[in-house]
């Protein structure tokens, strides 16, 4: 099974960018669609950005469409999420998670996502 920790937040100031890594161990990153999840306190997690198994598709939530950018290096059994232009309303617990390895493409439902990170913290203020 994937095991995956997260890294890269942090406090930025609005406009700012940040960089998150997902670091994947125990399995193959390539068997795996892996999506990058928010959540803050009282409020539901929700889908940022996903990347299916073969790295060819990518979707990102319309809070995030135009200033995410979410990639893979399988060398480095890593996938990123790029932030630019960061908001007050980006700051949330970021997580990234494996979806089950029969699925090739990836999907906006946490449910369907069985290995999780423990969270990385991003807090965009001034």
């Amino acid at each position: 099974q994937l095991q995956l920790v997260e890294s890269g937040g942090g406090l930025v100031q609005p406009g700012g960018s940040l960089r998150l890594s997902c670091a994947t161990s125990g399995s193959t990153l390539d068997l795996y669609a892996i999506g990058w999840f928010r959540q803050v306190p009282g409020k539901e997690r929700e889908a940022v950005s996903c990347i299916d198994r073969g790295g060819e598709t990518r979707t990102y939530a319309k809070a995030g469409k135009g200033r995410f950018t979410i990639s893979r290096d399988s060398a480095k059994n890593t996938v990123y999420l790029q932030m630019n232009s960061l908001k007050p309303e980006d700051t949330a617990v970021y997580y990234c998670a494996a979806r089950n390895s029969s699925f090739f493409t990836c999907s906006p439902y946490s449910a369907e996502f069985g290995s999780w990170g423990q969270g990385t913290e991003v807090s965009v203020s001034s």
